[in-house]
């Protein structure tokens, strides 16, 4: 089941033990291929979990760190959910996948919690790890906006981006703001899936149904806390 990877002071360290990962093999000694995928998750749904499970396959990453945010600094959400239901969500929702992993490495940090820090915390913790961030097309876009965006490129191997069908996305200019960006991005083919995190809130506030947009566990967590009743 996915395991959970804690902060600083957590005793877990990010290392290299075995020949073969979650059905991806590479040779003992050679670089882990860690996926960092950040962010609220509130609530974690199908989307998320697809995202996951193909950027883990095209891009042969060896784990990938759900990375749990209290408060994303990129998004101005008039309210979120405790962090104690949010966590729980996201154990339920990864909790059948081995190479996934929950990360509370953000819960150390006063907020903001930035993901340039994340990243070279993680680098700290194994150097010799190649760290790949995942990206929605949407958030590449206003890379330039995020914090220390030219250090976040840097501490990053590689930029996994999730390309929706038919969609098209211009490096040029994100090229000249952010030398070298281009070089570290790694486009992922996804299905297109108009799900969302706020939809879904909307959804179970208004009394619709959303049970089809959540993995079974969490669709069962959110019934039986009585979350989102009023978003």
């Amino acid at each position: 089941m996915g395991r959970e990877v804690k902060g600083r002071k957590s005793k877990v360290v990010l290392q290299n033990r075995t020949r073969k990962h979650a059905g991806i093999r590479y040779t003992l000694g050679m670089s882990e291929r860690i996926g960092v995928f950040g962010g609220t998750f509130d609530p974690p749904h199908l989307g998320h979990l697809i995202l996951a499970s193909e950027s883990r396959r095209q891009l042969r990453l060896t784990r990938l760190l759900w990375v749990l945010t209290p408060q994303s600094p990129h998004k101005n959400e008039k309210s979120i959910s405790e962090i104690s239901d949010r966590l729980k969500m996201v154990q339920c929702a990864i909790a059948d996948e081995p190479a996934f992993e929950l990360s509370t490495i953000e819960f150390d940090r006063p907020a903001p919690q930035y993901m340039v820090d994340t990243l070279e915390i993680l680098h700290q913790h194994d150097p010799a790890a190649d760290l790949i961030l995942l990206l929605g097309g949407d958030s590449l876009r206003s890379l330039t906006t995020w914090h220390r965006p030219a250090d976040l490129v840097a501490a990053c191997h590689e930029i996994g981006v999730m390309r929706r069908p038919g969609e098209s996305i211009q490096l040029s200019t994100l090229e000249t703001a952010l030398p070298g960006i281009t070089d570290k991005v790694r486009f992922v083919e996804a299905p297109l899936l108009q799900i969302s995190s706020r939809e879904i809130r909307r959804r179970i506030a208004e009394g619709w149904e959303f049970r089809y947009f959540l993995p079974p566990a969490v669709y069962e967590y959110i019934q039986t806390h009585n979350l989102y009743l009023q978003n």
